[in-house]
Parts: structure tokens; sequence; C-alpha cells
């Protein structure tokens, strides 16, 4: 069984950077494609962006392209996503998933997904 834990979420002020990490236990992240969604209060959950083992692509929302980077350390198992130029919209629990199978879609939806983390607060004040 697969279990995702995210770390580095905290209060930041806005245009400040943050690192959130997920380490992944029970199987390598190295044969997984791995991605970040969010949920701000009152809104869905949305695509933040994705890796890819696959084809080594990576993928971002519109909204955070240029500004947050996503990456993986095989060797330790973990993903991580690094926020720049953080703004107040960026506000909202971020969430760590994993498939262990190709991609069969864009990723852009959770349903394409197994794995959860429980999720990060970030929270940017302007």
């Amino acid at each position: 069984q697969v279990q995702l834990r995210e770390s580095g979420g905290t209060l930041v002020q806005a245009g400040g950077s943050l690192r959130l990490s997920c380490v992944a236990s029970g199987r390598t992240t190295h044969y997984a494609d791995m991605g970040w969604f969010r949920q701000a209060p009152g809104k869905d959950r949305e695509f933040v962006a994705l890796d890819r083992w696959t084809d080594g692509s990576t993928t971002y929302a519109h909204s955070v392209k240029g500004r947050f980077t996503i990456s993986k350390d095989n060797d330790k198992n973990t993903l991580y996503l690094e926020m720049n130029n953080l703004k107040s919209e960026d506000t909202a629990v971020y969430y760590c998933c994993a498939i262990y199978r190709p991609l069969r879609t864009d990723g852009l939806n959770d349903k394409d997904y197994d794995y959860w983390g429980q999720g990060t607060q970030v929270t940017v004040s302007s």
C-alpha cells in the first residue's frame, strides 16, 4: 500500500517562496506519475502540476506556470513543488497524488490518480 505525506506548508507573505515535499512510502516513486493539486475554501480541488515518469515531461496549470516547479527525487522517494512569487490566490490546501500505471489521460483531473496525501496548508498573506 502506498502512503503519501506532504509537508512544507506554512504562512508566507505575497512575493515569497516555499517548497512543498511529498514523501512516498510502500513503493518507489520511480515508476509513478505524480502530481500536485490544491483546494481553496469553497472551491473544487484543482490541478497544479504533473511529473510523468513515462516520458519525463511536466505539465503546469496556467495560473502557476513560470512560478512553480515540480520535481522528483527517486532516491529519496520524494516529490517537490517549488513555489515562487506567491500570490494570495495561491492560498489553499495542497495535495500530492500518484498513479503507478501510465496515465491514459492528460492527468488534469483528480479522478485520474489512485493515491493521495492528507494535504498541507499554504497561506499567502497580502
